[in-house]
C-alpha cells in the first residue's frame, strides 16, 4: 500500500546529503497553517528547510497540540514569532460544529457528537481568539511576536488578516 513512498525514499535517499540543518529554527520562525495541500509554507514564505518551525492542523487552530509544539519551539528551539496562516476556501470556515458533525456522522454511520473540529463563521474572529489563547499561555514568551495572515490559493497572496 506503501510501496509507491517506499520507492520515492530511496531515490531520495540515493541523492540525499546531510545538509546540517540544525534543530533550531534558523529564521527564529514557526508557521501555524492549515493542512490544505494546495499550500506549501515554505515556498509561500520564501523559506528553505531549517528556516522555519512548521505546524499544521485543519483550519491553522491553536489546538492544544499545536501549543504545545509553540510551547516547545518558543523555548527550547530559538522561534521568537509566529506566523499564523489561514487560506480562503477553507473547509473549516462557512460551516457550524453542528454542521459537520451530522456529515461526518453520516459518512461513517458513528456519532460525532462529542467531537470539535473548531469550524468558524469569520476565520478574523477565529483568529483574534487564537491569539487571545497564545497571548494567555503562560509557557509563551511574552515577547513572542505573532502576525495573522490570510492565504489566497488561487492567487498565492499572502494578506495581513487584520492591524
Amino acid at each position: 500500500m506503501f510501496d509507491d513512498l517506499l520507492a520515492a525514499n530511496e531515490r531520495y535517499q540515493a541523492k540525499f546529503h546531510d545538509p546540517g540543518v540544525a534543530g533550531r529554527a534558523a529564521r527564529g520562525l514557526a508557521v501555524l497553517t492549515c493542512i490544505d495541500s494546495r499550500i506549501d509554507p515554505l515556498a509561500m514564505l520564501g523559506l528553505k528547510p531549517g528556516d522555519a518551525k512548521i505546524i499544521r492542523n485543519a483550519g491553522a487552530r491553536a489546538t492544544p497540540d499545536a501549543v504545545r509544539s509553540l510551547i516547545l519551539a518558543s523555548n527550547l528551539l530559538g522561534v521568537t514569532r509566529l506566523c499564523l496562516v489561514q487560506h480562503t476556501d477553507c473547509a473549516m470556515v462557512g460551516r457550524t460544529e453542528e454542521d459537520l458533525r451530522a456529515k461526518i456522522g453520516d459518512m461513517r454511520g458513528a456519532d460525532a457528537s462529542g467531537w470539535t473540529f473548531m469550524t468558524t463563521l469569520d476565520q478574523v474572529t477565529a483568529m483574534k481568539e487564537d491569539v487571545d489563547l497564545l497571548r494567555s499561555c503562560p509557557l509563551l514568551p511574552d515577547d513572542l511576536e505573532i502576525g495573522c495572515f490570510v492565504f489566497d490559493v488561487r492567487s498565492g497572496a499572502l494578506q495581513p488578516a487584520f492591524n
